[in-house]
């Protein structure tokens, strides 16, 4: 019995000294400047997501946020450094769909796994819209999937690289309409505007902040834009579903994560924080500038919501045989 009640009150000790630890975590967060690690170049979804939230984050927060971008290996060299790094919340992971939930079916072997990453919020969502080049004989949604249907093989589609959300989109976008075009992969979004505003590459299916001025200034085709709403930026291009294709729909998204290990107190303090940044005026401005659509989850949300694409993304991947090489 004196050994039983020995170890209860052990145990409630350490109990204690946890919550004790967590709660002085908490008190002490941030203790120096949180650095934001964007597994990109500057420009872009991911970067822009990051720059509209890091000022936000530092005065919802009380402290400093510096922005790092580390490009590289489809994402994976920054998503390698902030698994790595210290668990306490001053090194920070703001991931891209593709990679986060795209890379583990694409590659046989990756320096991270999803296990590494504690899930705090997401931050942002992009649609994406369904371009070609000026010579493409079709001016609807329905005419260029007839077209295509007519002509299997005789277009090509660009990418940012094999794959990328466009590489797999668009694999997505050909299984739905039951047609098939030829893949040329780029290394970026720059490369691939040009061949395809050259007419060297006729098709790309992009996020519209990288191809919103081309539509506008009739260099590109515009036939939909793959998200439930149209584009602020592209308002008289219809969604998939208005132009004839309902059930299609591809989105990016772009979410906060930490160190798995991270104390929970400080996930939460940057979970409600970042909710807080997000809804600042200053965020949306900068959201409705970069053309995305500021959209947050808690970390429960964004948990699930990595769970349900890895198994979507996955599916057609392994499906269509897509490789990061």
């Amino acid at each position: 019995m004196n050994t039983r009640r020995h170890l209860i009150t052990a145990a409630a000790a350490a109990a204690c000294a946890a919550l004790g630890t967590d709660a002085a975590w908490a008190q002490a967060y941030p203790s120096k400047p949180i650095t934001l690690i964007v597994p990109y170049s500057p420009g872009g979804v991911v970067d822009a997501s990051a720059r509209l939230l890091g000022e936000q984050l530092a005065k919802a927060l009380g402290g400093s946020v510096v922005i790092e971008n580390k490009p590289g290996a489809s994402g994976n060299i920054g998503m390698q450094a902030v698994a790595g790094a210290p668990k306490d919340g001053h090194t920070l992971l703001i991931s891209y769909s593709a990679n986060h939930v795209g890379n583990p079916a694409m590659f046989a072997k990756l320096p991270w796994a999803q296990k590494d990453f504690a899930p705090i919020a997401q931050l942002t969502a992009a649609t994406n819209v369904i371009t070609a080049h000026p010579s493409v004989p079709a001016n609807t949604l329905k005419e260029f999937a007839a077209y295509l249907k007519a002509n299997p093989g005789k277009l090509n589609y660009a990418s940012q690289g094999n794959g990328s959300l466009a590489h797999v989109g668009t694999a997505l976008f050909e299984q739905a309409t039951g047609t098939d075009m030829v893949h040329v992969p780029y290394k970026g979004s720059g490369a691939a505007i040009a061949d395809v505003l050259g007419g060297q590459v006729q098709v790309f299916i992009t996020t519209p902040p990288s191809v919103m001025q081309h539509v506008q200034a009739g260099k590109l085709k515009a036939y939909a834009v793959t998200g439930k709403t149209r584009h602020p930026g592209l308002p008289n291009v219809p969604t998939v579903a208005e132009a004839g294709m309902p059930g299609f729909e591809l989105e990016a998204w772009v979410a906060l994560f930490a160190p798995a290990g991270t104390p929970a107190p400080v996930v939460a303090q940057l979970a409600e924080a970042t909710r807080k940044a997000l809804a600042t005026p200053e965020a949306k401005a900068a959201a409705e500038k970069f053309g995305v659509e500021i959209r947050y989850s808690d970390p429960a949300g964004l948990a699930a919501l990595v769970t349900r694409e890895t198994d979507y993304w996955g599916h057609i991947i392994r499906t269509r045989k897509i490789t990061a090489d």
